[in-house]
């Protein structure tokens, strides 16, 4: 059960630092961390996208100071109205990355930067598949994949959201409650051929459609499970289905290093600068709220990035006044 409660305020150990959280990002991560499926020690504090400004540190802390404007990823506890962070994690924001930006897209773009860039290195004239090409994540990917000269065919589950994967970029958009047969869809808008790769993070759901749209030598990279898990599968499918390659990568691997995690940040930030990247903030919850913000994610009621906030920041947007 997801609610909110008072806590001790935080105290810094050895290397860590207390910041003072401005905005909280969203994910499906945070609803896989309440539903067990990535078991976290309970009682836990959700959320592991955040911003905000260091206000103490502990002792040995060299990376970070007090005042600092700051965010971080795949560390628990950012819905919050202070976190403790490992100081060693945490990325100094530009001057001209606002906190909402930063918690809407250090995640979800890091993992957007490392699937286009290392689980399958994009070029020019690929098509791609995107599924779910409305979501946070699927906007973010089909921004980068144009951007790096790739053709994307997104699927959206509304024609609405396929208006808005359609202004990201894809090419193509197929309503996938209108087809019986996704991955012939996906063959017929390629001129009759399977596709170099799919990016999938919907799981379940799509899971055989993505393997039967690959070409043969084709990668299926399967980096979430918006739908639930998949289902034990016997390898040799990708064998029959024309040596085909799985991967089922994680953003924690490719920033498991600090000049790793910096560098991925600062392309990420870079790439919001020059406008390959528009984040787009469809909804704010306060703290109050962040099981609401659960359930409209689950059910598939948004599009674009959630944040929880504040909750007179989130009170202040809604009432048109500055927070």
């Amino acid at each position: 059960m997801l609610r909110e409660a008072e806590v001790d305020q935080p105290r810094p150990g050895p290397g860590e630092a207390i910041v003072e959280v401005a905005a909280s990002g969203v994910n499906f991560l945070d609803v896989y961390h309440r539903e067990g499926r990535y078991s976290l020690p309970l009682p836990f504090t959700p959320g592991a996208e955040g911003a905000g400004t260091v206000v103490e540190v502990g002792p040995g802390v060299a990376d970070v100071a007090v005042g600092d404007r700051v965010g971080w990823v795949e560390i628990p506890g950012t819905y919050a109205e202070r976190a403790v962070v490992d100081s060693s994690r945490l990325v100094p924001l530009p001057d001209d990355i606002g906190f909402e930006t930063a918690a809407a897209v250090l995640l979800q773009g890091m993992t957007a930067h490392y699937l286009v860039k290392d689980a399958y290195p994009v070029q020019g004239g690929d098509t791609v598949l995107v599924h779910a090409a409305a979501g946070g994540m699927g906007l973010l990917l089909t921004q980068l994949i144009t951007h790096l000269g790739g053709r994307v065919i997104g699927t959206t589950s509304t024609t609405a959201k396929a208006e808005l994967a359609k202004r990201a970029g894809a090419a193509e958009v197929i309503l996938s409650s209108a087809v019986d047969d996704l991955a012939a869809e996906v063959r017929r808008l390629n001129g009759g051929q399977g596709l170099p790769v799919v990016f999938d993070g919907v799981g379940a759901h799509t899971f055989d459609a993505s393997l039967a749209s690959l070409r043969t030598r084709g990668h299926l990279v399967l980096f979430g499970a918006a739908s639930g898990a998949v289902p034990p599968f016997d390898p040799i499918r990708l064998a029959h289905g024309g040596s085909l390659t799985l991967i089922r990568p994680s953003l924690g691997d490719f920033i498991a290093d600090r000049s790793e995690l910096l560098r991925r940040a600062a392309d990420v930030f870079e790439w919001v600068r020059s406008k390959a990247l528009e984040v787009t903030v469809t909804g704010r919850y306060a703290l109050s709220e962040a099981a609401q913000a659960h359930s409209d994610l689950e059910a598939r009621r948004t599009t674009g990035k959630l944040l929880v906030v504040p909750d007179e920041a989130a009170l202040g947007r809604r009432e048109g006044t500055q927070s």
